[in-house]
């Protein structure tokens, strides 16, 4: 299985541009990373009207729309894909990002704001390895700057060295 690392944390305290700022300084490490993104509400990814829409309400199981830049697949599933079906699906990279799937059993580094007034995971969940935070905390994992996202790729990128 490839490596993977679950980003996870309240909604507001910051995954998403945390994984934004991440993204390029990983990739000028020389790292191919993916990322899947959880959704726990039934996401549209095309629109009515449009071809991709028109054959899936017809029957197509998948429909791919290639074009010379991208390449994006709109399927219709009878159930939320495993972990392991998801990660089939991706193309093979270093480094898999999860954003959201928090109760899963995998590496996570918590994204945590004490100013959102929510519980820590790290707290409670042994799979959290690291906390990137934008305020001091005192925890038996490692405390990362959020606002340091060459600290936080660091830290992502020795972790990822570690387990090969």
């Amino acid at each position: 299985m490839q490596a993977v690392l679950g980003i996870c944390g309240y909604s507001g305290s910051g995954k998403t541009t945390l994984l934004e700022a991440l993204l390029p300084l990983l990739t000028r490490r020389g790292l191919r990373v993916s990322v899947i993104k959880h959704s726990h509400h039934d996401v549209q990814l095309d629109s009515p009207g449009k071809d991709s829409f028109r054959h899936r309400q017809a029957g197509a199981c998948e429909v791919m729309i290639v074009s010379p830049y991208r390449v994006g697949v709109f399927a219709e599933t009878a159930r939320e894909l495993t972990l392991e079906e998801q990660l089939a699906r991706l193309s093979p990279c270093d480094l898999v990002l999860l954003e959201g799937q928090k109760s899963l059993a995998v590496p996570k580094l918590e994204v945590y704001r004490p100013a959102l007034g929510k519980p820590a995971r790290y707290l409670d969940d042994r799979d959290v390895i690291a906390v990137a935070s934008d305020a001091p905390l005192s925890a038996a994992i490692s405390v990362l700057d959020l606002n340091d996202a060459d600290g936080v790729a660091h830290f992502i990128a020795a972790w990822l060295a570690d387990r090969r």
